[in-house]
């Protein structure tokens, strides 16, 4: 087994700009989205009514006559 030690020229590159640049605003629309969905107050989907509720059904119960 032989071991090698690390030159120079395995070094890493740097990234060009525009890649630096897409990686950035990539990390703010998610940055953006999190915060947007994390506190956003109004959850429309909590006020959804999926028919009558028991109250409602409680009043229209009809007794079973014999």
């Amino acid at each position: 087994m032989q071991l090698h030690s690390p030159s120079l020229s395995s070094a890493p590159t740097a990234r060009p700009a525009h890649a630096v640049n897409a990686i950035a605003t990539e990390f703010l629309a998610i940055w953006r989205t999190f915060i947007r969905s994390a506190f956003t107050s109004y959850h429309p989907e909590q006020h959804y009514m999926r028919g009558p509720g028991p109250a409602c059904a409680a009043k229209r119960k009809k007794p079973i006559a014999h």
